[in-house]
């Protein structure tokens, strides 16, 4: 046996018996009592009371402030000197479509082609992933699966990620379509050689192909087919204002001359996402109310000349300017990585924003951004009871520590394989 596969043949005995079937559904009435509870919309309850029944809030409030008869919850629990947060989101994400790098049969997160609108990544979720049951117990409750590949990688959907089958977990389905647009150069070598860039040449030709299929796909919808058309058919949300487009670009002109084509063919929800120099056009994000899913902050900038900090300091200066800012993780190790969504968060506001600002990144102004807001990304009365007991500060990596963690008001499982290993060789070398 290879050392390779000895090591596959480890962790694959790992995840076997870390293995939990999904929280049932909530039966008893819960109380959190004496927890300071963010809310996720930029406010705290310092000594705050948090009930839920059948998966729904039914109790937001300052527990100096009401009087509870007694029985009014079947569980009481004491939270004092803990925090109580809403389920953080990670959107632009790929948990679920691939296991193992390097096992090809595992990766199910693009096709084949240039044009796949109509390809919809929740038919590929993998709800029983192992990556995801690591994603938990940092805060991670839901998260947008998001395709990749091509121009139009395809429709995402938004899942809950404690269940059996990607239809028990989908809260959204088809929230958005995916454009990554034209890029403006093209470079060579890798992150570690990085070598020259050079103007893409064919950036006008591209954007041109980008506007022509949507134009067609456009006229389709208004005209009676002969045939049926169901890459065109997948797109109709755009156009009926049920779907965003998600416009995945980064460098100013980028932006704005997507922004610009998507106006042009009729179609009103954007959202950008990565977003890089989206400071540079904020009056026109601004203007048309469209928000920036910012790509990972823990990076450095794309040019020399440009400040070391400027990717922290990004979201402070989107939010200065009146935009909706959310985070997300995509790029290297990112299905592994969506853990660091926190404390991405918590970069934030070391740099320039509040915490509950930073807060707001991965919770409610992600949610608002996803189209799922009404029911999620804060406490509130009526919402989904999505929320988790930190031990500490849930954006500091040093005091994110959950005790217990709900989705829709059903207690999780927070162990894992990792955390599994973890036990095993702590008692190996008697650490306590």
């Amino acid at each position: 046996m290879s050392k390779y596969t000895y090591i596959l043949t480890l962790l694959f005995s790992a995840s076997l018996f870390a293995q939990h079937a999904p929280a049932k559904k909530q039966t008893k009435s819960i109380l959190i009592l004496n927890g300071t509870a963010h809310l996720g919309n930029g406010k705290i309850i310092d000594n705050s009371a948090i009930g839920f029944k059948d998966g729904k809030l039914t109790l937001v409030a300052d527990a100096s402030l009401i009087r509870l008869a007694t029985g009014a919850y079947d569980e009481t629990i004491d939270a004092t000197g803990k925090h109580i947060y809403p389920g953080f989101i990670a959107p632009n994400s790929t948990l679920g479509l691939v296991e193992i790098d390097a096992v090809k049969s595992s990766d199910d997160q693009s096709e084949i082609g240039e044009m796949n609108p109509n390809v919809r990544s929740l038919i590929a979720y993998n709800a029983e992933s192992k990556v995801i049951e690591t994603v938990r117990p940092n805060g991670i409750l839901m998260a947008q699966i998001t395709p990749r590949g091509g121009t139009i990688s395809g429709t995402s959907s938004i899942v809950q990620l404690d269940s059996w089958s990607y239809q028990d977990g989908v809260i959204k389905e088809n929230d958005g379509i995916h454009l990554n647009f034209p890029s403006i150069y093209n470079s060579s070598g890798w992150w570690a050689e990085p070598g020259s860039a050079s103007l893409n040449k064919d950036y006008a030709k591209e954007i041109n192909e980008i506007r022509t299929f949507l134009s067609n796909a456009k006229a389709y919808q208004l005209a009676t087919a002969n045939e049926r058309n169901l890459v065109f058919e997948s797109t109709k949300g755009l156009f009926d204002g049920t779907q965003t487009l998600f416009l995945h670009a980064d460098h100013e002109l980028q932006i704005i001359d997507g922004i610009k084509m998507a106006k042009e063919i009729g179609i009103s929800k954007v959202v950008i996402v990565g977003g890089f120099e989206a400071y540079k056009c904020a009056e026109l994000l601004k203007s048309n109310s469209i928000g920036v899913l910012l790509r990972r902050v823990h990076d450095m900038p794309e040019f020399d000349d440009q400040d070391v900090n400027l990717p922290y300091k990004m979201a402070k200066m989107l939010t200065e300017k009146g935009i909706v800012v959310g985070l997300e993780n995509s790029g290297d190790m990112e299905r592994m990585n969506t853990r660091n969504l926190p404390f991405l968060a918590g970069t934030c506001a070391a740099y320039g924003l509040d915490k509950e600002q930073a807060l707001q990144l991965i919770t409610s102004n992600t949610a608002q951004l996803l189209g799922i807001d009404s029911f999620c990304g804060t406490l509130e009365q009526g919402k989904d009871a999505t929320l988790f007991i930190s031990e500490g500060d849930a954006l500091d990596m040093r005091t994110n520590k959950l005790s217990k963690a709900y989705i829709q008001g059903r207690l999780l499982s927070l162990e894992n394989h990792q955390s599994k290993l973890n036990d095993i060789y702590k008692e190996k070398y008697n650490q306590k």
